[in-house]
């Protein structure tokens, strides 16, 4: 029965937190402020219905499934970056480089991550 109430309350969890992901998604006006929503609801949300996923077959089934950590692990790797890829996207399609601060680094060529000079083409040996 303490299985059953465990479980069903980290579903309850997870659910929540999926439902207010899709409401921040809705509500939210610019996409820096909505990119916050999917990427919480995903790790909290999912993880919660995950985590039960797994007291479930541990405690019901009585044996140990795998899948739930790979999934865990899956979803752990790629939602930091997808929201990194997200953000990059839209500083590189709204935000002005007079916007930005100064570069960090100090080179030449503003927030780029790769601070070298262009390659020479291959023929053009005069440097």
């Amino acid at each position: 029965m303490l299985a059953e109430i465990i479980i069903s309350a980290l579903l309850v969890i997870g659910g929540i937190f999926g439902l207010v992901g899709s409401f921040g998604m809705i509500k939210l006006q610019d996409t820096l402020q909505r990119l916050h929503a999917p990427t919480k609801a995903a790790t909290l949300g999912v993880g919660g219905v995950l985590l039960a996923s797994m007291l479930y077959f541990l405690m019901i089934k009585g044996h140990l499934s795998f899948h739930e950590p790979l999934i865990t692990l899956f979803l752990f790797l790629t939602a930091p970056i997808s929201g990194h890829f997200i953000a990059k996207a839209y500083m590189a399609r709204r935000v002005r480089e007079t916007e930005l601060p100064p570069s960090p680094s100090g080179g030449d060529y503003g927030w780029a991550a790769y601070n070298d000079p262009p390659a020479q083409p291959e023929g053009d040996k005069t440097a």
